[in-house]
């Protein structure tokens, strides 16, 4: 069976198309001016004494708030084949040394600390991230609405700033629900010590910023429930990479998504290539976060399926093509230890067992990641080395080095 051809890096993310920089600018600078004017005329201009937490603004009569946070991260990836002719070579899809994020984030309430908001823009891709709407309308209950994350994997939840390692796993690379535009409801509740979280989600189905839907193509329709048997993490640690909050008592997190796309027309549901035949596609996730007094695991597990067969051929009148949609199982391990002095080290694993009509083949990662925090995940450096085995390949060592500065 062939293999599918895509333009994907070796981690299979996406080669991202570079915007213009007027295109990636011309929102960001007249929303920064819109802002810095509003405080400047009808608020209060607060900094923090403290690095990391943005600048605010509030207005005189606390009718409104808002924040602004910035970061990057600046990172060099090398890859080393494991042949008898050995050679060192660069990520061909990208430069020794490149921008992998920069982001300006966009957050605060208005009229009601109750009614916030949050605004997210990748300055490197020029994509709007995030643009959504929270209401907490009655006790533990609240409503958002816009465009954000799904209540997917864990790891794809945590934010790329807060991550152990320089990046995310193969597991999510391969089969996360990434964003999309829709409402999620969210509640909470405990019994005794034991925290449970509930969210239900319905969203179009094609990911974020997409605009020509096809009439076909229905919803996508995603459920989570969380349980945290002894309460809460520190900070809202089950959702940061690594203990950084040394947890004095044991802490655990257990978290299952069922995610039911109807009817999707590209090859991972929310993201990837449109395809020539629609598909429903069925994603069930389970992960655990524990933490410890500086350890920290994390598992994930995922089965992402279709409802008919997952591969085709396709004749566009001139020729005959494979397609498929990004089916199969995957697991996720992780284990680290955070010392006193702010040095991390980790280990992870990660297995992608693709369906075999996909003709795509079986890979597994290794990696050993070492971190230095400077100031938590607001500034810190971090560099991790893999050994990477794909089916019917050479091996491969990926050797990455990242700086992450946040304001």
């Amino acid at each position: 069976m062939p293999s599918l051809v895509k333009e994907t890096d070796n981690y299979g993310n996406f080669v991202v198309e570079y915007f213009s920089t007027q295109m990636k600018y011309s929102i960001i600078i007249p929303m920064m001016a819109f802002l810095f004017s509003i405080g400047s005329t009808y608020g209060q201009f607060l900094v923090p004494d403290t690095y990391g937490k943005g600048i605010r603004f509030m207005a005189a009569d606390s009718s409104f708030a808002a924040k602004i946070n910035t970061r990057i991260q600046i990172r060099y990836d090398g890859f080393y084949t494991v042949t008898d002719d050995t050679s060192f070579t660069d990520n061909k899809y990208s430069d020794k040394m490149w921008v992998r994020r920069a982001r300006i984030k966009f957050g605060g309430y208005v009229l009601n600390p109750k009614i916030t908001y949050k605004i997210e823009y990748d300055m490197v891709s020029g994509q709007v991230l995030d643009a959504l709407l929270q209401w907490n309308f009655a006790g533990n209950f609240s409503l958002w609405a816009g465009q954000t994350k799904l209540p997917g994997n864990r790891e794809r939840v945590i934010s790329s700033q807060k991550l152990q390692f320089v990046d995310r796993s193969l597991l999510n690379s391969e089969y996360n629900i990434d964003r999309d535009k829709g409402l999620q409801l969210r509640h909470h509740f405990n019994l005794g010590k034991m925290l449970i979280r509930e969210i239900s989600s319905v969203s179009i189905g094609e990911g974020k910023n997409y605009s020509t839907l096809n009439p076909k193509s229905g919803y996508d329709w995603t459920q989570r429930i969380e349980f945290l048997p002894f309460g809460e993490f520190a900070n809202g640690g089950d959702y940061v990479g690594g203990d950084m909050e040394r947890e004095d008592s044991l802490k655990i997190a257990i978290g299952a998504t069922y995610d039911y796309n109807d009817n999707a027309l590209r090859e991972q549901g929310q993201r990837g290539d449109e395809l020539s035949q629609m598909r429903d596609i069925t994603a069930v996730f389970v992960d655990l976060m524990i933490k410890y007094k500086g350890l920290s695991i994390m598992a994930e597990y995922v089965d992402k399926s279709t409802t008919k067969p997952s591969a085709f051929w396709n004749f566009d009148g001139s020729e005959w093509t494979y397609e498929g949609y990004r089916t199969g199982t995957g697991i996720n391990l992780q284990l680290g230890y955070l010392m006193k002095n702010n040095w991390e080290f980790a280990t992870r694993y990660t297995q992608i067992t693709p369906e075999d009509l996909t003709g795509n083949v079986n890979v597994s990662a290794y990696t050993f990641g070492v971190a230095r925090y400077i100031v938590g995940h607001i500034l810190k450096f971090q560099s991790d080395v893999s050994l990477i085995q794909a089916e019917g390949s050479d091996n491969m060592m990926e050797f990455r080095i990242q700086f992450e500065v946040g304001l």
